[in-house]
């Protein structure tokens, strides 16, 4: 064989391997490599995570999990793993699902209606990396309260109800800071003006709307609602407010999960300062996460000399309002009447 044969042949064994190990390198990097049905789906991988604890978390999703494995060995994965919310698309190939994996996704965090701190703690819980003793913790944190004026009764106030944005892995404590960013651009210089105005703080007027937001469910109602009780306020008249006896009474009795939807005498003897029957002035703190649109109804109340409501009984949800007690017992029997004739046998 003469040295030019030699050399085609030595030149084509090499083309040959170099095909071969192209095609096993095009195999592992491009060819798609998911298996699930769904167009997207969502992979969290917790903090501290291991490159084992990433191939459990996304083997019901990766077709060949040797050829993850050699390819997060070359790209220098296995040493690079990232915590977070990733997202794998349907058809990604190898390289495109380590891409994924290191691009850390927001997610949606949403609360309201919450009525202590320990159910916020919970809904923030579910919602990402973080658990709820650590939410609650961070909120209840001495210096924390000492630097923003709060107290562990009235920290809720801080919190206002919407969605936001967070990574997966967000820290208690930088939730907490953010939670309190928003809530000093929301008490903007007019809003602060309109506070003073009525002679209240910032916390009061949050504390005011919890109790508004619970008498009446009806937004174009709260503006009324909250100038009967800044009437009160202004007479030295106790709130005599019902769902602030509701909450008492659940507080002193630690059960949250009972639905009172009548007040007795019983609960009225509850000695707690959220009995605002028994207490004058405001409680210690909000009785529920008042909405915006009720801390802005305090900020803008209704003009009127009303100070006594019940529940209307040709108006449902809403209410009937009265300036003399005279007038106010009437609209109460008529209520009183109405309930009972709905529970009578």
């Amino acid at each position: 064989m003469t040295l030019k044969k030699i050399i085609l042949y030595f030149s084509a064994l090499i083309v040959l391997v170099l095909a071969y190990f192209g095609f096993k390198i095009y195999q592992i990097v491009f060819i798609p490599n998911t298996s699930f049905s769904e167009n997207k789906v969502a992979v969290y991988i917790p903090t501290e995570a291991t490159f084992k604890d990433v191939q459990i978390l996304i083997s019901p999703y990766v077709k060949d999990m040797e050829k993850f494995v050699t390819l997060a060995e070359r790209r220098g994965y296995i040493s690079n793993i990232k915590a977070g919310k990733f997202e794998l698309v349907n058809g990604m190939n190898t390289n495109k699902i380590i891409s994924a994996l290191r691009l850390s996704m927001a997610v949606r965090v949403t609360f309201n209606n919450q009525e202590r701190l320990e159910d916020f703690a919970g809904r923030i819980g579910s919602q990402l990396e973080t658990d709820s003793l650590s939410i609650l913790e961070a909120f209840k944190n001495p210096a924390f309260l000492t630097e923003n004026g709060l107290t562990e009764e009235n920290v809720f106030t801080v919190l206002l109800p919407n969605t936001f944005e967070f990574y997966w892995n967000t820290s208690a404590e930088k939730f907490r800071n953010q939670m309190a960013k928003e809530y000093y651009r929301f008490w903007n210089d007019e809003r602060k003006a309109k506070a003073a105005a009525l002679g209240l703080t910032q916390i009061e007027v949050s504390i005011l709307a919890s109790v508004v937001q619970k008498e009446t469910a009806k937004v174009d109602e709260r503006p009324r609602v909250a100038q009967v009780y800044l009437n009160r306020l202004k007479m030295g008249m106790p709130l005599q407010a019902d769902p602030t006896v509701i909450f008492a009474f659940k507080t002193v009795n630690q059960d949250f999960k009972q639905v009172i939807k009548r007040v007795y005498h019983k609960h009225l003897e509850i000695d707690s300062p959220y009995n605002t029957y028994k207490y004058a002035g405001l409680p210690p703190g909000p009785i529920f996460m008042p909405d915006v649109n009720a801390i802005d109804a305090v900020l803008n109340p209704e003009q009127h000399d009303f100070i006594y409501f019940c529940a209307s009984v040709t108006r449902f949800g809403y209410h009937e309002f009265a300036t003399t007690l005279a007038q106010h017992n009437v609209n109460a029997r008529k209520y009183a009447n109405w309930l009972n004739s709905q529970t009578a046998p």
